[in-house]
């Protein structure tokens, strides 16, 4: 199950556009467009994509409006109206409310916390963090029988989150074995879903 060429292509313009969080909510919006074309190939398919965008354009707009430090602290997935929150705060009030906004776009099922309590690690933790996730998705871009378009990774302090379909049990296995062998790495947190799992449609 070797990925083609546009899917190989995809899974490179993909999430380098949907993993915009120090842009402007207008400049992740402008790159909507070509994340839904490059959506093809993907598993939740166009109208799913659209609307994973649409949730995190939104859910970048309320952040920047009310708090641009909160918006700049956090880092957002989103997955068939699955949000996953990463990122660090500086205090549970902010946290509370990071959380209640993103709760509040059309098409939100489920929000997942995984915001850290503590004051911001600085431009080396972010240096460390952003040099994990490009290995990882290089990896995970060129590995056999990973379809690595169908994923979206992130990292905070060392532990990386994963989210989106596997096509099976061995598939998702293996995607997470290579995230525990990344260099740097001190933990892999898991939020993907195989393709049949009945919470897709719940």
């Amino acid at each position: 199950m070797r990925m083609t060429l546009l899917a190989r292509l995809a899974a490179m313009v993909l999430p380098a556009l949907l993993a915009l969080p120090a842009c402007s909510p207008v400049e992740v919006a402008l790159g909507a467009g070509a994340v839904v074309g490059a959506a093809t190939v993907e598993e939740r398919g166009i109208g799913g994509t659209a609307k994973d965008v649409s949730i995190r354009v939104e859910i970048n707009d309320r952040w920047f409006k009310h708090d641009f430090g909160m918006y700049n602290a956090l880092r957002l997935q989103v997955y068939e109206g699955r949000v996953l929150v990463t990122g660090s705060l500086a205090n549970q009030g902010l946290k509370d409310e990071a959380i209640k906004l993103a709760w509040q776009p059309p098409g939100v099922r489920e929000v997942i916390d995984e915001v850290q309590l503590r004051p911001s690690g600085g431009v080396d933790e972010f240096a460390v963090d952003s040099w994990i996730v490009t290995q990882l998705k290089a990896k995970l871009l060129f590995a056999a029988e990973v379809l690595s378009i169908n994923y979206s990774v992130e990292a905070t302090d060392g532990s990386v989150y994963i989210i989106g379909l596997a096509q099976d049990q061995t598939e998702l296995e293996r995607v997470l074995e290579i995230a525990r062998n990344t260099s740097y790495v001190k933990r892999v947190v898991n939020y993907a879903l195989i393709k049949g799992d009945t919470r897709r449609k719940a």
